[in-house]
């Protein structure tokens, strides 16, 4: 047997089994449960992931001004700011398009590099943040179809793990340190300072 990431068939699956379900061959199986979901399973990806992640985050994205002058933004995406740079316009996200605060318009007429926050595909998710969709899903699932508050508690408590889990990884990528911080740098340095004088 050979082991592979977590597909959204078998989040789907584990979804069935907190309710006493069998499985599925397929998520165009028609069962009515698997439906609910699979439909739950995409809601709660959604949310997971505007949450931003280090796995679905870019920074300083350049993009261009259409002929209308607009910045117009891919549907995938989740959210959009305009990074530091872009500090003389005041732009914000409506919909799929940028907004210009300052001026009252959505023609901005310029390229801008905007911070952006990916809406991915289950399967282009790290096997952590599909561990915690599927059993955040699953308490979800149950709760909406069979409402046990026994099973809620049990669910809850593993839905807990995989949060915690996916946290360390996401620290764990960003590769960040106590000194990236400023105010942070900046105690130290005072204490570093202090001792040599």
């Amino acid at each position: 047997m050979s082991l592979t990431a977590t597909t959204k068939l078998e989040a789907v699956n584990v979804m069935l089994s907190t309710i006493g379900e069998n499985p599925v061959n397929s998520l165009t199986s028609g069962l009515v449960d698997a439906e609910l979901a699979e439909t739950i399973i995409n809601s709660v990806s959604k949310a997971v992931q505007s949450e931003g992640w280090n796995f679905n985050t870019e920074k300083k994205v350049s993009y261009s001004a259409d002929s209308s002058g607009h910045i117009l933004l891919p549907a995938n995406i989740l959210r959009a700011d305009a990074t530091v740079e872009a500090n003389a316009l005041d732009l914000v996200q409506r919909g799929l398009k940028m907004y210009d605060k300052k001026n009252h318009t959505y023609e901005v007429n310029q390229a801008v590099n905007l911070d952006i926050i990916i809406e991915l595909e289950f399967d282009m998710l790290p096997e952590v943040a599909r561990r915690y969709i599927t059993l955040k899903s699953s308490r979800v699932f149950q709760d909406r179809v069979v409402g046990s508050e026994t099973l809620h508690k049990f669910n809850q408590e593993d839905e807990f793990m995989a949060y915690s889990q996916l946290k360390d990884f996401e620290a764990d990528s960003e590769d960040i340190s106590i000194l990236d911080n400023y105010s942070v740098y900046s105690v130290v340095d005072r204490i570093g300072t202090q001792r040599v004088t």
